[in-house]
């Protein structure tokens, strides 16, 4: 077993342990679960999530014990570190590791649960929605934020960010985040692909590279707007082929 707590809770191991070692019988189940496992637990007097990674195959299992960090593990420090730079995350709080003689078994990361209005998707299917240009620019500031801070996000995508309504303004955080790259500086197409995953929307397209282009001086609004749409419309063809031909697959072994 490898257990790790942040320093700010080292006085609640004890039962921070015996949480997540009680997660298959108590909890509440967030979301619906089709591939890792989230369940919501009180915690003093907090709500807390607890995240149970999907069991790896053989040859992760192997790779994630002796040559990878786990899912929980990069979940927890790759948190602390973007807190450490100001970058907005729910506060980590342990990660747990259970090895067994193949390699690991299974794994858990526990961070704050926080309630927000809403999340970056709703941006992309309520085309009404109130304020929506105004939290798409600051969406996309916060973006700019990160590429210079030189975090890139590879599962920036429309459920993997928070938004919390403040007095006027908006508040932006990390989720789901065992996939990242940081950076000493990002280049001008590193920071294009980090947008390809965001909307299927060339409007949407078009206020997010209007607003970078007020901060990225690199390079023209014409230009970026041409990139980011281009990866943008590459993405949406990949994803969408790989529907089709799961669907005919489907079909075939009816």
């Amino acid at each position: 077993m490898n257990f790790k707590v942040n320093p700010l809770f080292e006085n609640n191991s004890v039962t921070i342990l015996e949480t997540i070692k009680n997660f298959n019988t108590s909890g509440k189940l967030f979301g619906n679960g089709d591939r890792n496992k989230i369940k919501l637990f009180d915690f003093e007097g907090k709500t807390i999530n607890i995240k149970s990674f999907k069991i790896p195959n053989l040859i992760n299992k192997i790779a994630y014990r002796y040559f990878r960090k786990s899912k929980a593990q990069r979940s927890f420090e790759y948190a602390v570190s973007l807190l450490e730079k100001g970058i907005g995350t729910p506060q980590p709080i342990a990660y747990l590791e259970n090895f067994n003689v193949l390699g690991l078994r299974d794994s858990y990361y526990m961070s704050e649960h926080l309630i927000t209005e809403l999340t970056y998707r709703e941006l992309v299917e309520i085309p009404d929605y109130p304020d929506r240009e105004n939290i798409l620019r600051q969406f996309t500031r916060f973006t700019f934020d990160l590429h210079e801070k030189g975090v890139e996000f590879l599962d920036h995508s429309p459920g993997n960010t928070l938004i919390k309504k403040t007095a006027g303004d908006y508040e932006f955080f990390l989720v789901d985040l065992n996939r990242m790259i940081f950076h000493e500086s990002m280049s001008f197409e590193q920071r294009m692909i980090n947008f390809s995953r965001l909307t299927p929307y060339e409007e949407m397209v078009k206020v997010m590279s209007n607003e970078y282009s007020k901060f990225y001086k690199e390079h023209s609004e014409a230009e970026i707007f041409s990139r980011m749409w281009q990866l943008t419309a590459d993405f949406q063809e990949k994803f969408y082929r790989k529907k089709r031909l799961k669907k005919k697959l489907k079909f075939w072994k009816k």
